[in-house]
């Protein structure tokens, strides 16, 4: 897509797949300007997706947006988007706790925030791994507003590949494959 971004409409309604420079890939959306859906393809948390997370999504300057949330693990989350040159910088903050038992929120979070929530008290949160990177966004896509086919199935192996290379959604943006 060589759509170019202006104003925060260009940005809402977005789906991104990008890479950070330690090798770590994530698919996110902007699903409205207070709402993010996401699957994690690589790194420490590969396997875990999330729908209708709450986040602040701001345009700084023309075609430069920030997002920040915080998890129901306790994750904070910041990421600087500069779609126009494909160009992102995330900084994630995880607790202790995720730093030493990933495999727990390795699953769709939604239905198992008791289990986040749980293990945030049960576990020590600090102190926290930061992990500041710079990722490449390979692929940019336009899911539309409040579109819930975007992001609605686990990612397998292979899924940001079919995505990029056009056969994973139909022209309404809906899944093709269903796993």
């Amino acid at each position: 897509m060589d759509k170019k971004f202006k104003t925060l409409d260009d940005f809402i309604g977005t789906h991104f797949i990008y890479t950070y420079d330690n090798g770590w890939e994530y698919e996110w959306y902007a699903k409205n300007d207070h709402t993010v859906d996401y699957r994690i393809h690589g790194g420490m948390v590969a396997g875990r997706w999330v729908k209708d997370q709450p986040a602040h999504i701001n345009m700084l300057t023309e075609g430069i947006y920030k997002v920040v949330w915080t998890e129901p693990t306790g994750t904070d989350v910041a990421l600087d988007f500069v779609p126009n040159e494909h160009k992102l910088n995330g900084t994630i903050f995880f607790p202790k706790w995720v730093q030493d038992h990933p495999e727990i929120t390795v699953t769709f979070q939604n239905e198992h925030i008791d289990l986040m929530h749980e293990s945030r008290e049960k576990y020590d949160t600090y102190p926290k791994m930061v992990v500041p990177e710079f990722a490449t966004i390979t692929y940019i896509g336009d899911a539309g507003v409040d579109n819930d086919d975007a992001i609605s199935q686990e990612p397998y192996e292979g899924m940001t590949d079919d995505i990029r290379d056009g056969k994973f959604y139909d022209e309404n943006y809906k899944p093709l494959k269903k796993n």
